[in-house]
């Protein structure tokens, strides 16, 4: 049974940090590309960043950019957000994603995998 949970989210005032951590079991963890995406309170889902299965090419939306960072970690089955220079705007659910077609990631390509969610909250 394959699972992606999300952790590290929680509350922190703008222009703080946040790291979220996705850890992937149950799927050949170096098969995928991964990526994180972001719902906010009546909003739809929207794209925040990919990266391929080695972790040597990454994509950003233009919202996150220069701020966020994504990577991964193989001998962890883990790939990390990290949120930097956080805006309310920021606030959102965060969801990682698996995909076996990178370049389908945020330009509506199919996921094959969610986890569940974790809620980023920047006050201001």
């Amino acid at each position: 049974q394959v699972q992606l949970v999300e952790s590290g989210g929680g509350l922190v005032q703008a222009g703080g940090s946040l790291r979220l951590s996705c850890a992937a079991s149950g799927l050949t963890f170096s098969s995928y590309a991964m990526g994180w995406f972001r719902q906010a309170p009546g909003k739809e889902r929207e794209f925040v960043s990919a990266i391929n299965r080695s972790g040597s090419l990454k994509y950003y939306a233009d919202s996150v950019k220069r701020r966020f960072t994504i990577s991964r970690d193989v001998a962890e089955n883990t790939v990390y957000l990290q949120m930097n220079s956080l805006k309310p705007e920021d606030t959102a659910v965060y969801y990682c994603a698996a995909t076996t077609n990178y370049y389908g990631l945020g330009r509506g390509g199919p996921i094959d995998y969610w986890g569940q969610g974790s809620q980023v909250t920047v006050s201001s």
